[in-house]
Formats: C-alpha cells, structure tokens, sequence
C-alpha cells in the first residue's frame, strides 16, 4: 500500500511541477481567467485541481491570442467588393466584344447592310 501511495505522490509532483512550468512559460495572449502569477500559485497551492483548472481554463486555444480572424469569402466585404469589379468588367468585356463584332459586320463587304444594298462606313 505505501508504494501505491508513494507513487501517487510522485505522479502529483510531477504533475504539479509540470502544470507550473507549462504556465510559467506559456504565451502571455493565450492565458485566460487570471494573470500568470496566479495561476501559478493555484496549481502550487491547489495541486491536483489547480492543474486540472489550468488545464481546462487558464489555458487559451490556439486561435485566441493576437492572430486574425479568418473570415469566409462570402464575409469578406473585399472578397465582395472585387467580385462586383469583377462581374462589373466581364459585363463591360461583353459589350465591348457586341460592338467590334456589330463593327465588323457593317465594314465587312460581303454582309448585307441595314441600310440598304451598299455597306455602310463609318469613315464616309
């Protein structure tokens, strides 16, 4: 029975000293709840809770610290922006594309004219 309890004393010390460590090197922006000196003292003081508490709350995820959010295209008000540019220049790449072709139309001798039998020009 006293290995048992000797063992379980050293598993919380290891553990105790191993939450502390963490906490004390952990990044500023990312520890949440209390300060760091705090956390520091409830998993001193407090081992086995203290530990589990840090875990579970002092400790920040990954993505909270001073990272940017990412944003889904459809959030993304310059995502937008440049599709309606986009859409925007496509329209005025289909319309330039109706004139040339109209252009070619009436200066090309070999299509009738609207006008009447002779092809009309625009330099005449």
């Amino acid at each position: 029975m006293s290995r048992l309890l000797f063992g379980i004393a050293i598993a919380v010390v290891v553990l105790t000293v191993y939450m502390a460590v963490d906490c004390a090197f952990f990044d500023r922006n990312r520890i949440r709840g209390l300060p760091r000196y705090i956390w520091i003292l409830v998993i001193v003081l407090v081992p086995v809770v203290g530990a589990v508490l840090w875990l579970i709350v002092g400790r920040g995820r990954r993505g909270t610290g001073d990272r940017t959010r990412t944003v889904a295209p459809d959030d993304d008000p310059d995502f937008l922006k440049r599709l309606d540019r986009d859409a925007a220049q496509e329209d005025r790449i289909r319309k330039l594309e109706q004139e040339l072709a109209d252009l070619d139309k009436r200066l090309d001798p070999g299509t009738e004219s609207t006008d009447g039998d002779k092809p009309s020009r625009p330099d005449a």
